[in-house]
């Protein structure tokens, strides 16, 4: 990975009331981008690799690649602008002809996806990481808001089996 690359990885997904906050970074930062809602359920999908029925259009876009001899090299998140964060998907093509390196400009969300069900590196330019806020501490606060909120639910659901079980022992 070239020097001025950051590598990153995928920290968490989290459902906000528009979209989805992506959680990107490494030990020493994590920052975070919005996408919607399909994307987000796509990277946490794939994060937890679940399979589904039918082909979804980043699926649809590794099965091109795959027929067409190209293989999904890394992802860049190259820059920020006023909250847009924008990305380059770098494609290797080898074949009887020679050997060919794509580069090519796509939205980080998809270039995300891409790149976790290829198995393949993410990274961002050091530039964009020493502009973008740390939100390590936003990221804990989250996650352990949506633990308490899992927590609570299962409770809700113990109550309701138990107030089922007081219903059905009573009608006998």
């Amino acid at each position: 990975m070239p020097k001025d690359f950051v590598a990153i990885n995928v920290k968490a997904v989290i459902p906000t009331a528009n979209g989805s906050a992506v959680f990107l970074g490494n030990d020493d930062k994590t920052f975070v981008i919005y996408v919607d809602h399909h994307v987000g359920a796509a990277i946490q999908g794939t994060l937890n690799g679940v399979k589904k029925e039918r082909p979804q259009t980043h699926d649809l876009i590794g099965s091109i690649f795959l027929g067409l001899g190209v293989t999904l090299d890394h992802v860049v998140i190259n820059d920020a602008n006023e909250g847009t964060f924008y990305a380059r998907i770098f494609l290797r093509m080898e074949n009887e002809l020679g050997k060919k390196l794509l580069e090519i400009d796509a939205r980080p969300s998809d270039s995300i996806v891409l790149a976790l069900q290829a198995n393949r590196p993410i990274s961002v330019t050091e530039a964009v990481f020493e502009r973008v806020e740390d939100m390590t501490e936003d990221l804990e606060q989250a996650l352990k808001q949506q633990a308490n909120l899992d927590d609570s639910f299962e409770e809700d659901e113990e109550d309701e089996d138990d107030d089922y079980e007081e219903n059905d022992s009573s009608d006998t």
